[in-house]
């Protein structure tokens, strides 16, 4: 029997669509993962050899259940037995217990059962940022700057509440209802009763033109309906004349192995090799090829990617840079070459079992090097990176001579680490400050843009975005004054730092800005004029942009520079 690919699976991945993440959070991508899907592991193969392991380990479990001094709960002792074991085996191999199992299943199954809104914890109070809309808390009445302070009797307002409580209030089974405590700007504390409904998830970030010509797709997983919101993307963008395309797979963790070949078949012409699996047990080795007409498969193609792409954008990346069809720039990737069968167990819990390593079409595998059992060393090797100077310089990056392969057309590409840009861009740290981080922590930024949306979306509302563009931007005095309610909070001004950061924080409260007046009226849950407004300060971006000359050149060979 052959495995399914189409099978949902599971992915843990924190992916926060709208603030930029600091550069250490990037080890979160060691959860993410390139997954094949499959409902069960055939044959018998060596139960005879286990099966003195199992008789002593439930040996041992009963005799702590019936004879330990103290009441001990054996599910919680079987749960980090099973989690010490694999940590003998690859770092991607894992154990979730049936509550993290349901969570990282929804991050890839296009959505989740709630009740639809997008909440902000600001003074230990829960804001409601803004209503999905058409979901259920807008059809309830529930507004941008409610608060929240109670769901059914469990309350928001006490100190320290995060967002996993505000999660477990709010999350439930599609159909059942909730009772909401909230409290409206100028009036008295209501009680709505909203019904949970399926709540979407999605892909794709964003999708604009750049200008007449220039087309910007950001893809930030590769869950159940990526590859549907990929080819609608591409479809639109060629209706407004696009010609060529910055693909953005940066701090994209990875998802579902057949996501990532298909939508490389987008861009890759004729049946050409696109990845290829290969393991212990031959079922589960695998060979992708073209099969399809891509919408995209002429036209220069930059693809950005940075440490945070993990696995299946290694894959997209992999395969364009291996048939010349993509300009690769930014940094390094991630390095993760591993593929993995999710294995749903009786109790709700799943297995993620490494069955296979997977290979470009170069015959590359990208995965870095790991010792078993030592995966603390492997998390840490992002930070070994920043501390050579991989992120700043390009000369830093130390790739094994021993794997060196060549693309179609002879170019030098190197496994066993990632995969290494065509172009190097240095992460820009100079607006990172400690204030900035700050500011961040007590969520400053994110409550003065949308207490600002709030009290102009009226006027706001009616500017078509090119018009906004030009009309918002933060003045120092109202910069003044979001570092007085910092102050407040008790973020200590930082004169030097705020210096530094300034213009960044301008930026970043602008697009959020853009995000709350604008996200009703974008469709797929795309943020086109959050990226707008961000890209502008993004130097990898911006340096993309000028970089299409390189892209034609390896798309269509010198002569064609300068033409479109």
């Amino acid at each position: 029997m052959a495995l399914n690919d189409s099978t949902p699976t599971p992915e843990r991945i924190s992916n926060d669509r709208t603030i930029v993440r600091l550069p250490m959070l990037l080890g979160l991508t060691l959860a993410g993962g390139v997954l094949i899907g499959a409902s069960f592991f055939g044959g018998t193969k060596g139960l005879n050899s286990i099966g003195r392991g199992y008789t002593k380990y439930k040996e041992i479990l009963q005799l702590i259940e019936n004879n330990y001094v103290d009441s001990v709960n054996t599910d919680d002792l079987v749960d980090f037995s099973i989690t010490k074991m694999l940590e003998k085996l690859d770092p991607h191999t894992a154990y979730l217990n049936p509550t993290d199992a349901v969570a990282a299943r929804s991050q890839l199954e296009g959505g989740f059962d709630g009740i639809g809104v997008e909440f902000n914890i600001f003074a230990d109070t829960v804001y409601v940022v803004t209503p999905l809309a058409g979901g259920p808390s807008e059809t309830a009445g529930i507004r941008s700057g409610d608060k929240i302070l109670k769901v059914d009797d469990t309350s928001l307002t006490s100190k320290g509440v995060d967002n996993s409580a505000v999660y477990k209030a709010m999350r439930g089974k599609r159909g059942t209802e909730v009772r909401l405590t909230v409290l409206s700007k100028g009036q008295k504390p209501r009680v709505v009763t909203v019904t949970r409904d399926r709540i979407p998830t999605y892909a794709v970030d964003a999708a604009y033109m750049t200008d007449a010509q220039t087309g910007y797709l950001k893809v930030n997983r590769f869950s159940d309906s990526a590859y549907e919101e990929l080819r609608n993307a591409l479809a639109g963008l060629k209706q407004q004349g696009m010609k060529q395309l910055v693909l953005d797979l940066r701090n994209n963790p990875g998802g579902y192995l057949d996501r990532a070949t298909n939508m490389a078949d987008e861009f890759i012409d004729g049946n050409k090799l696109l990845v290829y699996t290969d393991g212990k047990d031959d079922r589960y080795d695998r060979k992708y090829f073209a099969k399809l007409n891509g919408q995209f498969e002429d036209g220069a193609l930059i693809v950005l990617i940075d440490e945070g792409s993990a696995s299946a954008s290694e894959i997209l990346a992999g395969a364009l840079q291996d048939h010349d069809r993509g300009y690769i720039v930014g940094r390094r990737s991630f390095g993760k070459g591993l593929v993995q069968m999710p294995v749903q167990l009786s109790d709700g819990s799943e297995l993620r079992l490494t069955i296979s390593r997977y290979y470009t079409p170069t015959g590359r595998s990208i995965q870095k090097p790991y010792v078993p059992g030592q995966e603390g060393d492997y998390e840490k090797e992002l930070e070994l990176r920043s501390k050579r100077g991989e992120y700043y310089v390009a000369d830093s990056i130390k790739n094994d001579p021993k794997n060196v392969f060549k693309t179609d057309k002879g170019r030098t590409v190197y496994g066993g680490g990632g995969i290494t840009p065509d172009y190097f861009v240095p992460r820009d740290s100079s607006w990172q400050t400690a204030y900035l981080g700050q500011l961040y922590a007590k969520n400053i930024i994110r409550e003065y843009a949308l207490s600002y949306a709030n009290d102009n979306r009226a006027r706001l509302e009616k500017m078509p975005f090119a018009e906004f563009d030009k009309a918002v931007n933060l003045t120092d005095e109202q910069l003044s004054t979001m570092n007085k309610a910092a102050t407040a909070e008790g973020v200590k001004f930082n004169a030097a730092e705020f210096a530094r950061s300034k213009n960044y924080i301008r930026t970043q409260t602008k697009a959020l800005i853009a995000r709350y007046v604008y996200q009703k009226a974008n469709k797929g849950g795309q943020n086109n004029e959050f990226y707008r407004v961000m890209n502008t300060a993004d130097n990898t971006y911006v340096k993309a942009l000028t970089l299409f000359d390189k892209a034609q050149e390896l798309e269509f060979g010198p002569k064609a520079v300068g033409k479109k």
